[in-house]
């Protein structure tokens, strides 16, 4: 059944600060609304703005939090666990520069610091219901990364171990979003084990296909990686449930091409653009979103290497806005209807 995606909505990770109006929720509420935005995503680990552990345990701090959203015409699109998320796998040569994703007293201690953030997401879970949502976004962490490229040559059976450890991480977060009724939504990006088709079937196969093992998505990790942002909508839609509106551009000449040359994000060739300056075909993947019934929000996270966030934020809920597809409830030659019965229709193809 088509749909009409809801939105605009904004993710708060990129604009929350420590001045206003960035610095509490009420206030960076009222000014995504004067931009034209209907909800927002919400960063979990951001104490300016929520308080993760409240939310899981209080409906009435979450039913405060939506009256005060409410009062600016704004809702809760999702909650974002990207950084606790990250610290559920990490790589022991990722050790030192995740450290900083944990809170100060778990630096160091890399089974403690999983630990906690496997509660993260477990508390996201509840928080995620008592919020009245229906889909959680967040990453998958990686234990494979360091070995993507194949040189030297990866030993036999590393790739499955990584994915039945990682799997094992996972499945009881995902039992804690089944008893939620939330779908947790992998964002499919490099730097995460989950970072193509190829590998999130690989990590849905480890966990059993588990319902709630599902995909944010977000084009410009595709247009970055060049694969097609727009047959990745056709073959896994059904479990995209929910989307990131990001821009990107990819333009490779002599020097650099999709790993980058280690140079700094305006001299790559794969560069994070703001939405209408880069190249994902946003006109067909909204088109394949109403298509496939996606019932989610668009959300615009913000990243680019040149302009500036708030331009970024004020042109992006328009251009959200004008790529949302209001489905049709009818079919366009609805008034060429012949009005014709089963005998009709017996009679027409000969055998009546």
């Amino acid at each position: 059944m088509m749909r009409t995606v809801k939105g605009p909505g904004i993710f708060l990770a990129q604009f929350a600060g420590d001045e206003a109006p960035f610095n509490s929720l009420d206030s960076i509420a009222r000014w995504a609304a004067s931009l034209g935005y209907k909800g927002v995503q919400i960063p979990s680990w951001d104490a300016r703005l929520f308080d993760l552990g409240r939310a899981a345990e209080s409906a009435a701090y979450c039913d405060d939090l939506r009256g005060t959203l409410a009062r600016h015409g704004i809702e809760v699109t999702e909650l974002s666990t990207h950084l606790q998320g990250q610290l559920v796998a990490v790589h022991p040569a990722y050790d030192e520069a995740f450290d900083g994703f944990a809170p100060a007293a778990l630096r160091g201690n890399p089974q403690a610091r999983q630990e906690w953030a496997v509660a993260q997401l477990k508390l996201a879970a509840r928080a995620s219901r008592n919020l009245g949502l229906t889909a959680h976004a967040t990453f998958s962490g990686a234990m494979a990364w360091p070995f993507i490229y194949p040189w030297p040559q990866r030993p036999a059976g590393l790739v499955e171990t990584a994915f039945a450890e990682l799997a094992r991480r996972w499945r009881p977060i995902l039992d804690a979003f089944e008893d939620a009724g939330v779908d947790l939504c992998y964002e499919i990006h490099p730097g995460e084990d989950l970072h193509d088709g190829a590998s999130f079937e690989r990590f849905l196969e480890a966990v059993g296909h588990h319902p709630r093992c599902n995909i944010l998505y977000d084009p410009s990790h595709f247009v970055l990686q060049q694969l097609d942002h727009l047959a990745f909508l056709d073959i896994y839609h059904p479990r995209i449930r929910a989307f990131h509106v990001k821009d990107a551009e990819f333009r490779p000449n002599g020097r650099v091409g999709v790993y980058g040359g280690y140079l700094p994000w305006v001299e790559r060739a794969g560069r994070f653009r703001s939405l209408g300056d880069g190249q994902v075909d946003f006109r067909g993947v909204f088109s394949k979103l109403a298509q496939y019934g996606f019932a989610g929000w668009a959300v615009l996270e913000w990243e680019c290497c040149l302009k500036h966030p708030e331009d970024g934020a004020r042109e992006g809920s328009a251009f959200i806005a004008d790529h949302i597809i209001r489905v049709t409830e009818r079919a366009f030659d609805d008034f060429a209807a012949a009005g014709t019965d089963e005998a009709a229709n017996r009679r027409l193809l000969g055998i009546g």
